[in-house]
């Protein structure tokens, strides 16, 4: 398979996207208003100096996307959860039934 057939036999033949919720720690405090500019995530100044962003995200681009913004906005970023219970995981390859 050659380079240029790569992307497209993987966006064929790849899982369909799931999207997931995230909760991104970031240190400085942005004010909700940078909500938008964020993708319409929830964006909340905490006590201690930060900011938890979160929502659903998409994809991992979409996510990537997020990261490069925040980065750009010359902010440490601390931590990046998926959200368990955001969404269903895929299940791939057969199930293991047992035959009566």
């Amino acid at each position: 398979m050659s380079c240029e057939e790569a992307p497209r036999e993987r966006q064929a033949s790849g899982p369909r996207s799931v999207t997931w919720s995230y909760e991104i720690r970031i240190q400085g405090e942005l004010d909700p208003t940078w909500s938008e500019w964020l993708g319409g995530l929830d964006v909340r100044p905490t006590p201690n100096g930060q900011t938890l962003v979160s929502g659903p995200i998409v994809d991992q681009a979409a996510l990537h996307g997020l990261l490069e913004r925040i980065r750009d906005l010359g902010l440490e970023l601390l931590s990046v959860n998926r959200l368990d219970g955001a969404a269903p995981p895929r299940r791939r390859g057969r199930s293991r039934r047992k035959s009566a």
